[in-house]
């Protein structure tokens, strides 16, 4: 499926001036967005389908990344910080415009 116009501008947009988007992972998997330092990686979902955030989270937490957020619908939050826990993944839940968000920290295994 093509990617939507409005999901091309926000990782244009997380990946700011110099950043990279569809930054390669390994097992053939891509991040949405990696700023230019590395400091900072984003991963967009918009589906607010449970499993599609966990594999988002993973691929958050693969980043290697200081800094990991992930950006959803505002109605998707609470889903969202519920699947970054599951993974394992500390980081940012925010909204898509990024007027909100929510801190998550990963449980200690």
């Amino acid at each position: 499926m093509a990617e939507g116009e409005g999901h091309r501008k926000a990782k244009e947009k997380a990946a700011g001036k110099g950043g990279q988007t569809e930054v390669h992972l390994p097992r053939k998997r891509r991040l949405d967005a990696l700023t230019a330092g590395g400091s900072r990686a984003t991963e967009i979902e918009r589906s607010g389908d449970a499993a599609k955030l966990v594999k988002a989270a993973r691929r958050l937490g693969a980043s290697g990344a200081h800094l990991k957020t992930l950006k959803v619908p505002y109605r998707d939050i609470d889903a969202a910080a519920t699947a970054m826990r599951e993974a394992g993944v500390s980081g940012n839940v925010e909204n898509l415009s990024g007027t909100k968000s929510r801190k998550v920290r990963a449980r200690k295994k």
